[in-house]
């Protein structure tokens, strides 16, 4: 599976930024990918943080590992955490 990944850094409530990468099935419109973005945020406690093409834009499109395979094809996306992530 291609897999496009959008880089994302959101300002979190204590304002701290959260980097992570939304991971979605290469073909996905870009709002669909901030969409599970905020559904990311909602999860982890940071529900109605901004989240815009500015906070997360598209990077490149590789092929999926298949850890992020099944994610994607169980939920329609998969979150890469990196810094400031719970």
């Amino acid at each position: 599976m291609e897999c496009a990944v959008y880089d994302t850094y959101v300002t979190k409530k204590d304002g701290r930024i959260m980097h992570f990468d939304v991971i979605v099935e290469a073909n996905t419109p870009h709002e669909k990918a901030i969409e599970y973005g905020k559904e990311y945020l909602e999860s982890v406690d940071q529900g109605g943080q901004k989240m815009t093409q500015e906070e997360c834009q598209f990077c490149h499109i590789q092929a999926a590992p298949p850890v992020v395979a099944k994610d994607i094809s169980q939920s329609g996306y998969y979150i890469q955490k990196m810094e400031g992530c719970p």
